[in-house]
């Protein structure tokens, strides 16, 4: 396969009729890497919104088992990517996420920012340090998937498009961006879990690069100190650098699922779908999984 060769067969489909099919393709076989990096930056933008920063801090779930709750966040999503949104898995994961959400009290405006986050920080940073940048096929698609899924978990007023999702994530980060002292504290907490990746003497350095990847907004929301622009300017160009590298390899072969990502730690043994997240709720069925490493997920 040529390294283009895929970008050609996402082109040929529907990006709206085979928006799962493209999603699948670009984020477990062109961009692997580079989804799970988005998608951790933007579980900070949803903290320095206080309404959910505070809600996420007095749950003490990413403060108290930030692993866990990393973990799975990233196998209930990676479940519908996997085999789709009328499987028996991705039934089960998106039952798991909407019987978690409705444990708490969250505004559907917070509810419908988290899903423009998903759709919207993806595409900015492939665009800024992919191998390629998303085509037009791969970015409709993206927002129709996520419309789907927000349609699953009973949104109300999901954007219809790309653009509109990008509106109202500018819209809602500017009226809503500010301090708050939970929000700030489940911060601090995503950057010791994500620094615990690596030996600890790296800790310092990876504090620093992850704040140097982080926009003005965000930093003044949590009242961190900016990094040098001699510091942020070198960290961005060797993420920069590494997409260049990789635009000269060779295209990925086999698929690579989130739950094969050395980051998720906590099933070792596997796991149920049915019983990952907050509050499990016993007897409720779902599929048994193998562990996260493995080539199928379904025994």
């Amino acid at each position: 396969m040529k390294r283009f060769e895929r970008l050609a067969e996402i082109r040929r489909l529907d990006p709206y009729r085979d928006a799962w099919e493209i999603y699948r393709l670009s984020s477990v076989h062109e961009f692997p890497w580079d989804f799970t990096r988005a998608l951790e930056l933007a579980l900070y933008r949803t903290y320095a919104v206080p309404s959910i920063g505070r809600l996420l801090a007095e749950t003490a779930e990413l403060t108290d088992r930030a692993q866990k709750r990393y973990d799975d966040t990233v196998l209930l999503l990676d479940a519908v990517v996997e085999h789709g949104f009328g499987s028996e898995q991705g039934r089960t994961a998106i039952r798991r996420i909407n019987q978690m959400h409705r444990s708490y009290d969250i505004g559907d405006e917070d509810m419908r920012y988290v899903l423009c986050t998903f759709v919207v920080t993806p595409k900015r940073w492939i665009d800024a340090y992919g191998w390629r940048r998303m085509s037009r096929h791969e970015t409709v698609a993206c927002a129709v998937y996520y419309r789907t899924l927000g349609q699953h978990m009973g949104i109300k007023d999901i954007p219809e498009s790309y653009e509109e999702f990008e509106a109202c994530l500018d819209a809602y980060e500017e009226a809503h961006f500010a301090w708050d002292e939970g929000g700030r504290r489940v911060a601090d907490a995503t950057l010791d879990l994500m620094t615990s990746w690596y030996p600890r003497p790296l800790a310092p350095l990876l504090r620093t690069g992850t704040l140097a990847l982080l926009d003005e907004p965000l930093l003044r929301a949590f009242r961190y100190t900016p990094p040098a622009p001699a510091t942020r300017a070198l960290v961005r160009r060797a993420v920069r650098l590494r997409g260049r590298v990789v635009r000269l390899m060779p295209p990925r072969r086999a698929p690579h699922f989130a739950r094969q990502n050395r980051e998720v730690k906590g099933y070792p043994e596997g796991y149920r779908l049915a019983e990952l997240g907050t509050r499990p709720v016993p007897g409720t069925g779902g599929c048994p999984v193998r562990r996260p490493g493995g080539t199928s997920p379904v025994e």
